[in-house]
């Protein structure tokens, strides 16, 4: 990577893919930015939080110039895959290049949003840009809560301009996003003795796409809970299944790509079933065959478990799993093309005596968003569980006629010689809270394409740093 155009980018990327940075274990990667900061001798500040800011002064003929601030997170989503021996806390990316991308080898690579880090102390340290005081803002634990967006300490930013170097879409400017919020739900784990007289097995989905439960929320991508819930309910009501086990997804904002569940059937109908599984499988993969290529359905023989599911908790556990909405729930009719409002059934996990079933839902429109909240807590209750919602964040209004939104296009079209796509995402920025916090700001976000987010398929296009680089260069040269 480090030979890659431009170098300077390229080369901090490749640093920091060797920090690792998991979300609420990102003191790694702080001290990174600490010793940059002191290695050229720029200012900083840490706050209690652990979020970090880096300044520089601004160039000669740029003392008068509003402050820019560079905004990225520092953690990092850390998924892989199952046959993938890998520890986030201590291990470096493995990348490599492939066909035009920088990839990791079965684990995510971390470019959400290791190339915006990269690219802001780029700024920082390159004496050929000409700038105005710059504010590099690095925010811990984007990915599994906005804490540190939450708890921004006082006096970490005092610029006007913001720049959230926290997207996807090379040749799109993002002026708006989605506001949201996680619901959980608890089911009591109420277990009995396994029968002996049944065959046990696992079935396990794996092989689909998975990827961001916002950005790609409408692409059609399956749900591994949901084909895992299916699979149990088919068993339950077809050969009298018991139900053992059920795992599925890791993150609440990553579509689930793989789950497995562990039942058992009558020895009697152990053929038909292995059999009819089989078949169900096929029936899935063909139901999602345009856009889940890759997807697998397996069974295999296991030892008899102590336990299963009592009658009651098997019942709500697949009442639950079946009934609660996940995906697009509505389309914005302001914006065409924008998912308004979703939800993703995101986890099962078996704890000591419950259940825990995490989802997350988002939405522009505040109202729809609490509408959203409720239809997942009705299903819930009415599976027998408790409810518990996290705060939530607010969405960023979009603000089109804003000074850096403008400077911003016309850098686009002077470098590119075509508009930049204007539109909101869908899925949640930081910079509804830092509107919060400072109401003076203007905000724009932009960055290189990558795809494949929070999952291990996770991507770069290598030709769009090029000129996510130069945008953000003619940006700052420019804003005043």
């Amino acid at each position: 990577m480090k030979n890659l155009e431009p170098q300077l980018v390229w080369g901090l990327f490749d640093e920091i893919t060797k920090v690792p940075r998991p979300s609420k274990k990102e003191e790694k990667i702080g001290k990174y930015l600490v010793e940059f900061a002191r290695k050229h001798n720029l200012e900083y500040q840490c706050d209690a939080i652990g979020n970090v800011v880096i300044r520089k002064a601004a160039t000669e003929g740029y003392e008068n110039r509003p402050t820019v601030v560079l905004q990225a997170h520092t953690d990092m989503v850390c998924e892989k895959n199952s046959d993938k021996v890998f520890d986030f806390e201590n291990d470096a990316i493995q990348t490599y290049i492939d066909n035009g991308w920088v990839k990791a080898d079965g684990t995510t690579l971390g470019a959400d949003d290791g190339i915006g880090i990269a690219a802001a102390l780029a700024l920082l340290i390159d004496e050929s840009v000409a700038h105005p005081a710059l504010e590099a803002l690095f925010t811990v634990d984007e990915e599994t809560g906005l804490t540190g967006a939450f708890n921004l300490g006082e006096g970490m930013v005092k610029g006007k301009y913001l720049i959230n170097l926290d997207s996807e879409d090379e040749g799109e400017v993002f002026i708006g996003c989605a506001g949201g919020v996680d619901t959980l739900a608890y089911l009591p784990l109420s277990t009995e003795s396994a029968p002996a007289d049944y065959t046990y097995y696992k079935v396990s989905v794996s092989g689909l796409l998975g990827g961001h439960s916002g950005d790609d929320i409408d692409k059609g991508h399956a749900n591994s809970n949901k084909w895992a819930a299916r699979i149990a309910e088919r068993a339950v009501r077809l050969f009298g299944a018991k139900l053992s086990h059920f795992d599925g997804g890791n993150l609440r904002n990553a579509i689930p790509r793989e789950a497995y569940v562990v039942l058992g059937v009558p020895s009697a109908k152990a053929s038909e079933f292995e059999s009819d599984v089989k078949l169900f499988g096929e029936a899935l993969c063909a139901e999602f065959a345009i856009v889940e290529k890759g997807a697998k359905v397996d069974v295999q023989g296991v030892e008899a478990p102590a336990t299963v599911l009592a009658e009651v908790t098997q019942r709500n556990l697949l009442l639950a799993l079946l009934s609660v909405p996940s995906g697009v729930l509505a389309m914005s009719a302001a914006m065409p093309g924008l998912v308004e409002t979703s939800t993703n059934l995101a986890s099962v996990k078996f704890a000591e005596d419950k259940i825990v079933i995490t989802t997350s839902q988002r939405s522009s429109v505040e109202s729809a968003k609490e509408y959203a909240k409720l239809q997942v807590e009705s299903a819930f209750v009415a599976a027998g569980c408790e409810v518990v919602h996290s705060d939530g964040y607010p969405g960023w209004a979009p603000n089109p006629n804003s000074t850096l939104l403008e400077c911003t296009k016309r850098a686009y079209v002077k470098l590119f010689g075509s508009e930049p796509k204007v539109r909101a995402i869908h899925a949640g920025l930081e910079c509804g809270l830092f509107l919060e916090k400072y109401p003076h700001l203007e905000m724009v976000s932009f960055g290189p394409t990558l795809r494949g987010v929070h999952s291990p398929d996770e991507r770069l296009e290598i030709a769009t740093v090029d000129k996510f680089w130069k945008l953000l260069v003619e940006v700052v040269k420019t804003i005043e």
